[in-house]
């Protein structure tokens, strides 16, 4: 059963160790939430079709857990993208900007990605002071999202040896079945990849392990990784799922947050 008392996050050790520091994250899950129905929980999705004023007040809880007022929580318009912004004044609801990400510096600003199966990725630099936050299904992963979102965290003055970065919950390689073209997609950008493909029950088609696709690629990219490891698809009292919505035909769903701050 939900606990809609309050939002109850998951957490990463990596990340929580920087807390003395004054950085603060979540990765929440639909518990502590108004919504009701298919959206039952915190649903903090303005493209879903559930009641915005739950869903306001869904992003009001999430932003109070993190200490900041609700204005100050800051989301993208996300589009499967490699698309970064830079964040140094709070974004309204109604004019978020279409990335995929967001990195800053300035303190009292709550960076959130919204996800149902892809990949949420909080990112920190605790001695330089900044942030980030990127939403990494297969197309950004594959496109260059991590890697844009770390580029930009330089440009604000974070080292790699420096920064931390976590991959929170997302669908697992056993209930992530891709077609023939996903596989193509995948490994004409670099043969290597078919190292995170398995055959599937269906003709055609493979299992997609997207985790350890996206840890493999931050841990290329020279920062220190951690994995809160949790299936969105499997979970379905905890997480809110796209795939899962799919294959039980219903009309809708909720997405979940991710969002770091630092404390001022």
């Amino acid at each position: 059963m939900l606990d809609l008392a309050r939002p109850d996050p998951a957490r990463s050790d990596l990340l929580d160790a920087l807390a003395p520091k004054g950085i603060r994250h979540g990765f929440f899950t639909r518990a502590g939430g108004a919504s009701q129905g298919i959206y039952a929980g915190l649903n903090v999705g303005f493209g879903s079709d559930d009641s915005r004023d739950a869903v306001v007040e869904n992003r009001r809880r999430a932003a109070r857990w993190l200490g900041v007022p609700e204005t100050h929580l800051a989301t993208v318009h996300q589009i499967h993208s490699p698309d970064v912004e830079i964040v140094t004044r709070p974004i309204p609801p109604d004019g978020r900007p279409k990335a995929d990400a967001l990195v800053t510096a300035t303190p009292g600003i709550a960076l959130g990605v919204l996800t149902a199966d892809c990949g949420p990725i909080l990112f920190a630099d605790a001695r330089a002071r900044v942030i980030g936050a990127a939403h990494a299904g297969w197309k950004g992963a594959l496109y260059g999202v991590i890697e844009n979102t770390l580029a930009a965290m330089e440009k604000l003055g974070a080292r790699r040896a420096d920064i931390h970065a976590v991959l929170g919950p997302a669908i697992s390689a056993a209930n992530y079945e891709v077609g023939p073209e996903r596989v193509a997609d995948l490994i004409a950008a670099d043969s290597a990849n078919d190292a995170y493909f398995t055959p599937s029950a269906t003709a055609g088609h493979a299992m997609f392990d997207l985790n350890r696709y996206t840890i493999d690629r931050l841990k290329r990219a020279g920062v220190t990784v951690d994995h809160v490891a949790r299936c969105t698809y499997a979970e379905a009292d905890n997480f809110f799922s796209y795939r899962r919505t799919t294959h039980r035909q219903e009309p809708d769903y909720g997405r979940q947050l991710s969002a770091i701050v630092l404390e001022t």
